[in-house]
C-alpha cells in the first residue's frame, strides 16, 4: 500500500496551477457533500444513528485516511460526520429536494473541478487512478493546512517529488 506522500505526490503532479487547487477547495467539498447526500438513502434509523451506504461509505473511508495518517484521518473523519449529517437532514426532506440538492451540488462541484483542469492544462487524477476520488478530499485538506503553515514537512515532501505550485507571473504590458 502507498504511503501519505505517495498518495498525496500522485494526486499533486496533476495540480501544480494555483488557480487549480483554489477551484478544488470548492468544488471538492461540494462534491464530498453531495455523494453523502446521495448515498444517504435508503437508510434506517437504529438507536439514532442513520444508517444508510453514505454512513458505510464514510467509515471505509475514515479507516483508509486514518490509516495513513492519524492526524489528517481523524481531521477527515470530522469532516465526513459533517458530511453525514447533512445528507441525513436532506435524505429526510421529499425525495424532490434530497435529490435535487445532491445531483444539483454534484454537478456545480464537477464544473468548477473541470474549470480548473481547464487551467492546469491536465485531466483530473482519477482519469488515470481511481484512487484520486479518495485522495482529492485529503489532498484539499493538506493544502489547506498548508497555507496556514500547518505540515510543511509533509508539504516539503511532496514538492521533493513532483516541484512545487507554480508561481504564475503577470505578463509585462508592451
Amino acid at each position: 500500500m502507498k504511503n501519505l506522500v505517495e498518495h498525496l505526490s500522485q494526486y499533486a503532479a496533476y495540480h501544480r496551477d494555483p488557480r487549480n487547487i483554489v477551484t478544488h477547495f470548492i468544488g471538492i467539498p461540494l462534491i464530498v457533500v453531495a455523494v453523502t447526500v446521495l448515498l444517504s438513502r435508503p437508510g434506517v434509523d437504529l438507536g439514532g444513528v442513520w444508517v444508510s451506504p453514505a454512513l458505510l461509505v464514510a467509515l471505509v473511508s475514515s479507516g483508509f485516511y486514518l490509516r495513513l495518517d492519524q492526524r489528517l484521518g481523524l481531521l477527515m473523519a470530522v469532516l465526513l460526520g459533517l458530511c453525514l449529517w447533512a445528507g441525513q437532514a436532506l435524505a429526510m426532506h421529499s425525495t424532490l429536494l434530497w435529490l435535487g440538492a445532491g445531483l444539483a451540488l454534484f454537478v456545480t462541484g464537477w464544473v468548477i473541478q473541470f474549470v480548473g483542469h481547464h487551467y492546469e492544462g491536465r485531466k483530473p487524477a482519477f482519469v488515470d487512478d481511481l484512487m484520486g476520488l479518495v485522495i482529492g478530499p485529503l489532498f484539499v485538506v493538506a493544502e489547506l493546512g498548508f497555507l496556514l503553515g500547518m505540515r510543511l514537512e509533509l508539504k516539503k515532501a511532496i514538492e521533493d517529488t513532483v516541484g512545487p505550485v507554480a508561481i504564475r507571473q503577470k505578463k509585462a504590458a508592451v
